[in-house]
């Protein structure tokens, strides 16, 4: 499994912060991220194939949970 620059710093930032708004926070950040890599994915097959029927969004979701995912 591959991790993300962000999840390293959160995961450093958990060592020593635990309270609930951290954890919060840090659900957010890796929301975004994770949907900001999803996207990328898309416009990067989308320039590739100029089809967005070959690459549907479902595929990069699988991606994403096959790279980023344990």
């Amino acid at each position: 499994m591959k991790q993300t620059a962000v999840e390293w710093v959160l995961e450093k930032l958990t060592e020593t912060h635990t309270n609930d708004e951290w954890k919060k926070i840090i659900k957010q950040a890796k929301e975004i991220e994770k949907q900001q890599i999803i996207e990328s994915y898309c416009i990067g097959c989308l320039d590739i194939t100029k089809d967005e029927n070959i690459f549907p969004r479902e595929t990069s979701e699988d991606y994403y949970n096959e790279t980023f995912k344990s």
